[in-house]
């Protein structure tokens, strides 16, 4: 039995959907950051698969994927720099208790 394309988009799809359900649900803000990197990721498998079994001679899925790994190492960068900054302020990583944007 191979594994096709079919078997990398479900679980692109699934990886997605945890991440999706990690976003929405939790209140952590470190495990919502996670769970964007789970979607960052599911995203990759994604491209990677298209990429082998669409166009198998060209690298156009690689090329993708590469840059989406750099945009989740600065968006993981960024994003813990912030919750640092809270976490000095605020002593909590609640993302309900981060209100800074309200009057």
């Amino acid at each position: 039995m191979t594994i096709g394309l079919g078997h990398f988009l479900t679980l692109g799809a699934v990886l997605f959907c945890i991440g999706l359900y990690g976003v929405l649900a939790k209140r952590n803000a470190i495990v919502i950051l996670m769970a964007i990197e789970l979607m960052f990721n599911a995203i990759n498998v994604t491209m990677v698969a298209f990429s082998r079994y669409i166009t198998p001679n060209m690298l156009t899925g690689q090329v993708f994927a590469i840059f989406i790994i750099t945009v989740a190492a600065a968006e993981a960068a960024v994003g813990l720099g912030i919750i640092l900054c809270l976490y000095r302020n605020r002593e909590t990583v609640d993302a309900e208790q981060f209100n800074l944007m309200k009057w």
